[in-house]
């Protein structure tokens, strides 16, 4: 009698990109930081890992990226990314590096799970507004497990506010609507110009009811820990 099957606990396999590196100045600060913390290759394949994961299944995840170039530079701000519909550039800023100290590691390999998701997420024919695009990346940021000390679900007047308010309530849409909701509603960002009407397919009410249920939640929560 032949031995039971054994059930394979390997991963998805992704298709994984080129990645190439490009340091610009080697004598900042911030280089030598980044070097010293962060293994290019490794924060980078995960970052590719993390996007396919939570934006993705193994049968819909977009092949189309052949390489994503890091480079490591000076300038104001933190990160973008920009590129062609095959290759891909993420900008770090240095500066920001070495300010990122004492949590450099996790900070740059959060900032890079974000920017990578910008290679890869849907945008609506480019119609999707930036704070939902800004938002999604934040949510595969959070659910990758990068969370800044400063990030909390905090509500306010708009849900499309973008970055880790945003990523908060589409984080809690995950929750309440389960697993791929978010997975749902990149996909429905693929091929059709952006309407609010995607959260009602997704989640069955309006983002505007979505949003203010969501708001009183919160609310309730805070107010039940004594925090309002």
């Amino acid at each position: 009698m032949p031995p039971p099957a054994q059930q394979s606990n390997s991963l998805p396999h992704w298709n994984i990109p080129n990645f190439v590196l490009r340091v610009e100045d080697l004598d900042h600060e911030g280089a030598t930081i980044f070097l010293d913390n962060v293994k290019p290759k490794e924060a980078l394949k995960l970052a590719v890992e993390a996007s396919y994961t939570w934006l993705y299944t193994p049968l819909t995840a977009p092949k189309h990226v052949k390489t994503i170039t890091l480079v490591l530079r000076s300038f104001d701000g933190v990160a973008y990314t920009f590129g062609t519909h095959v290759d891909k550039e993420i900008h770090l800023s240095l500066d920001y590096v070495v300010g990122s100290a004492p949590r450099v590691k996790d900070e740059i390999e959060g900032v890079l799970v974000h920017e990578v998701v910008h290679c890869y997420q849907y945008n609506a024919l480019n119609t999707c507004p930036g704070g939902l695009i800004e938002g999604i990346a934040d949510f595969v940021r959070l659910n990758a497990g990068y969370v800044p000390p400063h990030w909390k679900p905090t509500g306010g007047d708009k849900w499309d506010k973008g970055y880790d308010t945003t990523a908060y309530f589409l984080n809690w849409i995950e929750r309440r609507c389960g697993r791929g909701a978010v997975r749902r509603l990149n996909a429905f960002l693929k091929d059709r110009k952006y309407d609010t009407k995607i959260f009602l397919a997704v989640a069955g009410d309006s983002v505007d009811v979505l949003w203010n249920t969501y708001c009183q939640e919160l609310k309730e929560q805070y107010e039940q820990k004594g925090l309002v």
